[in-house]
């Protein structure tokens, strides 16, 4: 679409200046043909006039070309400049600033835009500021939120585990008064004990995950999200990929966002994904700290409203804090794939 505005813009151009060689010519044959008209004894005949015509018509002809040709494509490229720092901007490269050639219109535009630019940075800038105040007001506000956390355990291990243990009792005395009387029952019973044992696992160490304290309390970012990990290659089978690269000189508030983020995405993948394998990737590049995480889990349609029980709208909103771009794919049976871009 770019391609085509700006070549449009190019051929409009040149046509101009087609046509302001056209009205020339035009005009200077009138005015030969007026004083042949007028005079009594003039000093070119109409052949000679003729011939003037055609030659200026040649020249004008040749230099509408090379000028048409020549403004077109300068002004193309402009535009182009202009669409490819917007292009950037949109894409969270907020550091990038177009050139400015002239004192025009394109000019003036160019200088809006830096400007523009300038003001989101400041704005970012501004947002991870606020996250630093914010990690300092969590600091004081600790208790506090220690017991909001042991509250939601409680009603997350009422609302799950408590259920699934009750299940399994009833399930379990169900098959002690079906032994040696029904096998194939006590079979599928004990393939139900099984199933449900295992997720109430999966909670369980979902759980004991948010266990872990609010904020880092002196780790760096790689140090705990290392701990973390090692933790759960010891207690569960899931087998982890991390590569923790590009986390220095992070502010306190990013990190404590990141490792949170983190923390509620292998959450959400122990309690629902059932997937085998997951893959934690940061690094710094092009002025941002990214984050990958990847599991080959079960998935699910992103279509559906399942924002709030998989807890990806809190991952949204803490990215949105410190100015990052926060996406999510996934789809049914082929995993889900998180991705998150930080300025810095």
């Amino acid at each position: 679409m770019r391609l085509n505005k700006t070549s449009n813009i190019r051929n409009w151009i040149f046509k101009s200046f087609l046509m302001m060689a056209v009205m020339t010519i035009l005009l200077f044959f009138i005015v030969l043909q007026v004083y042949l008209f007028l005079s009594e004894d003039p000093s070119i005949s109409l052949k000679l006039s003729i011939y003037l015509t055609t030659w200026l018509g040649l020249i004008l002809f040749l230099l509408s070309i090379y000028f048409g040709f020549r403004t077109g494509y300068t002004f193309k490229g402009r535009i182009d400049d202009i669409s490819t720092f917007v292009t950037l901007l949109r894409s969270g490269k907020f550091s990038a600033r177009v050139d400015r050639y002239e004192h025009d219109e394109l000019g003036i535009l160019s200088d809006e835009l830096n400007q523009l630019a300038v003001f989101i940075q400041e704005q970012v800038k501004s947002l991870q500021r606020l996250a630093d105040e914010k990690s300092e007001l969590a600091d004081q506000a600790h208790q506090a939120a220690v017991m909001e956390e042991r509250q939601r355990l409680a009603r997350d291990l009422h609302d799950s585990v408590s259920q699934q243990l009750f299940a399994l009792n009833m399930l379990s005395s169900a098959a002690q008064k079906s032994i040696g009387t029904d096998y194939k029952k006590v079979e599928i019973i004990v393939k139900q004990v099984a199933d449900i044992a295992g997720k109430a696992q999966g909670e369980m160490r979902a759980l004991l995950l948010h266990l872990r304290p609010i904020d880092l309390r002196g780790e760096s970012l790689r140090e705990a999200l290392t701990i973390l990990i090692r933790e759960l290659k010891e207690k569960t089978q899931i087998e982890i990929d991390a590569t923790l690269d590009g986390m220095e000189d992070l502010s306190k508030g990013t990190e404590t966002h990141m490792f949170r983020i983190i923390q509620e995405s292998l959450s959400n993948i122990l309690r629902h994904s059932e997937a085998t394998k997951v893959k934690i990737v940061t690094e710094k590049k092009g002025g941002f700290v990214t984050l990958y995480i990847s599991d080959n889990g079960k998935g699910f349609n992103l279509k559906e409203n399942k924002m709030t029980s998989y807890g990806l709208q809190t991952m949204r909103e803490r990215a949105e804090e410190i100015g990052g771009l926060f996406q999510i794919r996934s789809k049914e049976k082929e995993g889900t794939y998180i991705d998150l871009r930080i300025p810095v």
